[in-house]
């Protein structure tokens, strides 16, 4: 993995080739926000995993309503989560003040029921759509005089499989028909008929409005199961999510506590740094000599400093080392990483950057534009 550059997400350290391969699964309005969230999603599900396997746990992948199986990863989260993930239910009183405050959503939907009698085309271009027309507004003439007859003639001239039950469609809400179609039926009162045939994508109709039956607020009764159940399943987001979000800064604690391999198994962290970095019992003993050889300049920065401050270089190493491994970000552990990659003794590598990036003071930046008022 040395070979590959690689960069530190919630104390996971994932190849950058991993996170290209997962951004392209994640839509966002820029790559930089793909590949961030590749990252995110990449370094939570190592934690999980990881720590489904400390927990020594099992799971056979499940079938979905839609016959989707589950990859053996899956199911292991989902196994973890349901055993670490404890919410508890919400209470009649919640329930309540969801609908009392919520009262105007919880309707139903506008119904009617129509039916109608279907003439299709007998051919793809005009004349045949014509031949459909004519033959639609016929049937319609015959029964304007002689609407009881709508069942008869459904059954006789329909081209729609309802024409077996009278024509009938049974109960709709807006939205189940053509779109070009509801107008029609919204204008009708019950028991009238379309004035003409109405065209869509399937042919020419004659459309009766049988019954409709408005829209109306729902009892609490009638909606408290949906209403509880929503709840239940915002907690348990809201628990899942505190559940990885502690995972994650156990794991920030160490500074790289896991690792990605290139084909997306999960080890243990590359360099164990937050282990490495915490002990500097002996690091601090030999970074003097060592920094003086390696890099003369920063040697003498840091002996400097320790003069204005009556300190020692150990205990400089280990006070620096202790801020480091305790408010270090992501990215400050992605530059130790690069640092110690290839270094012949990483610890005191990785101490050389912490002592730089105190002691060594930002480069000033210039305005070369002056501003005019």
């Amino acid at each position: 993995m040395s070979a590959l550059r690689a960069i530190v997400v919630e104390g996971v350290e994932i190849p950058e080739q991993l996170i290209a391969e997962e951004a392209q699964h994640h839509a966002a309005a820029t790559a930089g926000e793909a590949r961030a969230a590749a990252a995110h999603a990449l370094a939570i599900k190592a934690l999980l995993l990881d720590r489904a396997r400390t927990l020594d746990l099992a799971a056979d992948p499940e079938t979905d309503a839609d016959g989707r199986e589950e990859t053996s990863e899956e199911a292991l989260i989902r196994v973890l989560l349901d055993q670490e993930v404890e919410v508890g239910a919400p209470t009649d009183a919640e329930c309540r003040r969801v609908f009392e405050a919520r009262r105007s959503h919880f309707r139903a939907p506008e119904l009617y029921e129509a039916s109608h009698i279907l003439l299709q085309p007998t051919a793809e271009d005009e004349d045949g759509w014509e031949d459909a027309r004519v033959a639609a507004a016929a049937v319609l003439e015959n029964l304007i005089p002689a609407p009881g007859r709508f069942a008869e003639m459904a059954q006789r001239f329909s081209d729609c499989p309802s024409k077996s039950v009278g024509g009938s469609l049974g109960q709709l809400r807006p939205g189940d028909l053509a779109p070009e179609v509801e107008p029609v039926l919204a204008a009708l009162q019950p028991g009238e008929m379309t004035q003409a045939p109405v065209r869509s994508r399937f042919g020419w109709h004659v459309f009766r409005l049988d019954r409709r039956v408005p829209a109306r607020e729902l009892p609490f009764e009638a909606v408290e199961d949906n209403i509880r159940a929503d709840l239940e399943g915002r907690a348990w987001i809201a628990a899942a999510s505190h559940y990885v979000e502690d995972l994650a800064a156990a794991a920030r604690l160490k500074g790289v506590a896991l690792s990605l391999r290139p084909e997306g198994e999960v080890a243990a962290g590359a360099l164990s740094l937050g282990d490495l970095l915490a002990d500097t019992s002996g690091v601090a003993e030999r970074m003097e000599a060592w920094l003086a050889a390696v890099d003369p300049a920063l040697a003498d920065a840091v002996r400097a400093h320790i003069a204005d401050k009556d300190d020692t270089f150990a205990s400089l190493v280990r006070g620096e080392v202790a801020t480091f491994v305790r408010s270090a970000d992501d990215e400050a552990w992605t530059k130790l990483i690069s640092a110690a990659r290839d270094a012949d003794d990483p610890a005191l590598a990785c101490v050389a950057v912490i002592l730089k990036t105190k002691l060594t003071p930002p480069r000033q930046m210039f305005n070369l534009i002056k501003r005019t008022r």
